[in-house]
């Protein structure tokens, strides 16, 4: 049914090398392929009685087992929704505002997606809940001392990443998730960055909520879900008929939940047959390569081991990243700051991590996929390197 990967994908035939798949993947066209009949010929509603519902209530059925395969959930915790943002919205509001405490308390990181921050903020200020923002260390990690420290009888939700976006440090889930069950708070993790890229299992890592996102594996962009551990009470964060086991009311898009689906189905495989090792040694090379071109100025910002296998976040002496890129447009990549109104500003996350500016503001993170190849790490390396000497 998923048949092989194409040798390239036609998005990037012609293109500069792609290093920046943490920000967004090409659609796979196996999974485009699987889509169209539900935007072609069956358009039936899958809550509907008659003949026209029965394929498109088979398909969702099946995304949702394909993405409760993916992460050792079972098929009815799966709710589909429409972003991870709205995922995380609806895991920490819903929590929250489900727990009817007077003075309720949700707990982050600073590291974490601003889709869970901004959130924390805004229930802060409309809803009155107690909002604790934990620091991280130098590499990017939440010490389980400083949760544990941190909370009390109100606790009602504990939200920290699998993965972070920018460094790729992988959190210690498992004995985060432990801890807030020890003081009765729920456990929700953005596994956006780490879904499809490393094998997850909620029922190992203990978690009762936790957010995956079809375009960083290779679906549409607004694909997602929210894995809700049965038995876990959410207040909806759309109301309406029903759908979604009442947290997201409005008719599913089926197009949209095969494509998800699809998608998790293709990276459980790719898990199986030995991906992240492969990308983990092509990052590496290209780790070298710069080392070896730029000797003494290049530094990894993160864990050396406990990171996706995917990425790459380093600064490299003497330059500015959004600089080198601008002079390297046979690339495609991140930087370690944030344009606004012609300003660059470093990174939030590597500030936390307590990098000094000049070093955050030198910071590329290039990021591997399914696509990524040998020839493309040579480029890369080759490019980046000449253009950093050079400045």
């Amino acid at each position: 049914m998923t048949g092989q990967a194409l040798p390239t994908h036609p998005g990037l035939i012609g293109g500069p090398v792609y290093l920046d798949y943490n920000a967004t993947t090409p659609v796979d066209i196996r999974v485009a392929d699987v889509m169209l009949p539900y935007l072609r010929e069956l358009f039936g509603n899958p809550s509907s009685s008659h003949p026209y519902a029965s394929a498109p209530r088979r398909a969702l059925a099946d995304a949702r087992a394909q993405v409760a395969a993916l992460i050792g959930a079972r098929e009815p915790e799966v709710v589909f929704t429409g972003s991870g943002s709205e995922a995380n919205l609806l895991a920490l509001r819903g929590a929250v505002l489900a727990a009817d405490l007077p003075r309720a308390h949700l707990i982050t990181q600073v590291t974490e997606h601003p889709a869970v921050l901004e959130t924390a903020r805004a229930l802060e200020r409309l809803h009155g809940v107690r909002v604790t923002v934990l620091p991280v260390d130098s590499d990017g990690l939440l010490d389980p001392a400083v949760l544990a420290a941190a909370m009390d009888e109100d606790t009602a939700v504990v939200s920290v990443m699998a993965a972070n976006n920018e460094t790729g440090a992988l959190q210690p889930i498992g004995e985060l998730a432990e801890l807030a069950h020890s003081r009765g708070a729920l456990f929700h993790c953005d596994a956006a960055q780490a879904a499809g890229k490393i094998a997850l299992d909620v029922a190992e890592l203990g978690v009762d909520l936790l957010t995956v996102v079809g375009h960083k594996m290779y679906a549409p962009k607004a694909t997602a879900a929210l894995c809700v551990r049965e038995g876990v009470a959410l207040e909806p964060v759309v109301y309406g008929g029903g759908q979604e086991r009442g947290l997201r009311a409005g008719t599913e898009n089926v197009a949209l939940a095969v494509a998800l689906g699809t998608a998790a189905e293709l990276a459980g495989q790719e898990l199986a047959d030995g991906a992240p090792g492969r990308n983990a040694q092509l990052r590496d090379d290209l780790h070298r390569r710069l080392e070896a071109a730029l000797p003494g100025r290049v530094r990894l910002n993160g864990p050396v081991q406990q990171r996706l296998p995917n990425t790459l976040n380093i600064s490299i002496d003497g330059v500015l990243g959004h600089e080198l890129l601008a002079a390297v447009p046979e690339i495609a990549a991140s930087t370690g700051s944030a344009c606004h109104s012609g300003t660059h500003a470093p990174s939030p996350v590597l500030t936390a991590m307590g990098l000094e500016p000049v070093r955050a503001l030198g910071a590329l993170r290039l990021s591997l996929g399914r696509w990524s190849t040998h020839a493309d790490i040579e480029t890369a390396a080759d490019a980046l390197g000449k253009a950093a000497v050079a400045r």
